[in-house]
């Protein structure tokens, strides 16, 4: 199993981006590999939970990003996307996507909030 995650890069205070992490190597389709999740790592800092998905769809998202992201699914394409909104510098960090149930992770996509 493999996870691709995409769609950092820089954006201004107040920007959005939306990530998107893939998943091949699977049998069946995302949805056999359960819940999913993104985290985030910042310079200096303990990787934390940003928000996560389960095979349903049901979200829980860490308090600091409540309102602002969004982590959704697409089973059928294998894709999880998460839209972030609002931004501020704070949010700057690696951006990783993580499989819950099988305890696979995705190589990070790069995050920074400047102007």
């Amino acid at each position: 199993v493999q996870l691709q995650a995409s769609g950092g890069g820089l954006v201004q205070p107040g920007g959005s981006l939306r990530l998107s992490c893939v998943a091949s190597g699977i049998s069946g389709n995302l949805f056999s590999i359960g819940g999913m999740a993104w985290y985030r790592q910042a310079p200096g800092k303990q990787r934390e939970l940003v928000a996560r998905i389960s095979r349903t769809s049901i979200t829980d998202y860490a308090d600091s990003v409540k309102g602002r992201f969004t982590l959704s699914r697409d089973n059928a394409k294998n894709t999880v996307y998460l839209q972030m909104s609002s931004l501020k510098p704070e949010d700057t960090a690696v951006y990783y996507c993580y499989a819950e149930r099988i305890g696979y992770w995705g190589q990070g996509t790069q995050v920074t909030v400047s102007s």
